[in-house]
């Protein structure tokens, strides 16, 4: 490894050792979830009728099954997810995201933004952005080449002066607006 190398390396796992604590800081203390349970959240108020298998929230988030069982129980517990029957199979077990869910999804959204935008990302310029996303897109891939963009679709887009609307994928905005 020559010394370019070894300063991206370095650099590189230094933020995936320190992110997830920044993450899961800012959401214990704004929303009382660890970023995984928000990733939970999040990828089923992007699915159809906010439901997934099981399976499918695993594969979305990259975990493994034991891991998501025990995420899952800790939000049922809260009445933020509920586990159904599969219709279609009846060895699958559904996850469907609840009013309370939905409202704990929004109220997290604002301030976990304005962590991305405005402390992690906030001194990258628009080319920076597209650089920085581009490699680790290309380093994600080599990890895992079936990788994709995430499932949820987040927009922020200008409400007011003071405010700015959030919206998911293509639901509509009175059902999927939270605001920053």
């Amino acid at each position: 490894m020559n010394a370019t190398q070894a300063r991206a390396w370095i650099a590189l796992v230094s933020l995936a050792e320190s992110l997830p604590q920044a993450l899961d800081t800012q959401l214990m203390t704004d929303a009382g979830l660890i970023n995984f349970e928000y990733g939970i959240l999040s990828v089923l108020i992007a699915a159809p009728h906010r439901t997934l298998r099981m399976g499918d929230v695993a594969s979305a988030l990259g975990s493994p099954a034991p891991k998501l069982s025990k995420a899952v129980t800790r939000l049922e517990r809260r009445d933020l997810v509920e586990r159904l029957a599969c219709p279609d199979d009846g060895r699958a077990i559904n996850v469907h995201l609840t009013r309370e869910g939905r409202r704990a999804w929004l109220a997290a959204t604002p301030s976990h933004v304005l962590l991305a935008r405005d402390t992690l990302l906030a001194d990258l310029d628009h080319d920076d952005l597209s650089q920085l996303a581009a490699l680790l897109e290309r380093v994600l891939h080599r990890l895992d080449p079936d990788w994709e963009l995430g499932q949820v679709p987040i927009q922020v887009q200008p409400r007011s002066r003071n405010k700015e609307e959030i919206l998911v994928g293509d639901q509509p905005p009175e059902e999927s607006a939270g605001y920053v």
